[in-house]
């Protein structure tokens, strides 16, 4: 499989690592020095590009690679407001997508976990929920994209809670979030409910970025053939 690195920093060399491992080709490589270079001609010479960039860059690669045919493992946060409007621009051209916000196996079966653990504290009024995450001070976004989600699914099966704040009060109905920015830290999530008798606080902590690149060539390779928009539940089959 050869594959198009749209995003070369530390999480781009690490999925390099991964890919060459598994027998994989690395054709393009754009960093901010080159972006000249991210052309259709050139991600074309691609079966698959892996985008990591930022929120300021996603969207426009996005649509480049929509427009191009190629498929696309998106691992860029902050752009979820943009979402339906991507999914349709790759329906439009029958492609192919995978998007999450952490590829990371391990957080994925976490997600779940969580999905459950906000499902059985519905209606339990004597438990409250906050949210927080670390991650390394180069990290452009805050909250993370896999705060938010964590927050998203708490909404979504706790009919107490409708939005989430991060590092600001949080009024009836949120969710707080705190994000520390700590170096070195690869990225932790915590999800604590607490009452006035005890605490249950579920935790995953990522000791380097390995996790992330095998999830991002898993889904590059659950890709290859298919067209539609998938994400991490589909790649593992959860």
């Amino acid at each position: 499989m050869n594959i198009a690195l749209i995003g070369y920093g530390k999480m781009g060399k690490a999925i390099e690592q991964i890919a060459l491992q598994r027998g994989h080709a690395i054709v393009l490589k754009i960093t901010s020095a080159n972006t000249q270079d991210l052309t259709p001609d050139n991600v074309r010479k691609a079966d698959v590009a892996i985008e990591f960039t930022g929120p300021d860059t996603v969207l426009p690669n996005l649509m480049l690679c929509a427009s191009a045919g190629v498929p696309v493992v998106c691992g860029s946060t902050g752009w979820n407001k943009k979402l339906q409007t991507i999914e349709r621009l790759f329906t439009e051209h029958q492609g192919a997508l995978v998007h999450a916000s952490n590829f990371s196996v391990g957080v994925n079966i976490f997600f779940e976990i969580n999905r459950k653990l906000a499902s059985l504290m519905n209606g339990r009024n004597t438990y409250s929920v906050s949210l927080e995450e670390t991650h390394h001070t180069a990290k452009k976004d805050a909250p993370s994209g896999t705060a938010i989600s964590l927050a998203e699914q708490i909404i979504h099966a706790d009919t107490r809670y409708r939005s989430w704040v991060c590092d600001a009060p949080a009024g009836e109905g949120a969710i707080p979030i705190h994000a520390n920015r700590i170096d070195p830290a690869p990225g932790t999530h915590q999800v604590q409910w607490t009452s006035r008798i005890d605490d249950i606080v579920i935790t995953h902590t990522a000791h380097n970025r390995e996790g992330f690149a095998e999830g991002a060539v898993l889904a590059a390779e659950f890709l290859m053939g298919k067209k539609g928009v998938f994400t991490m539940k589909d790649v593992l089959g959860l």
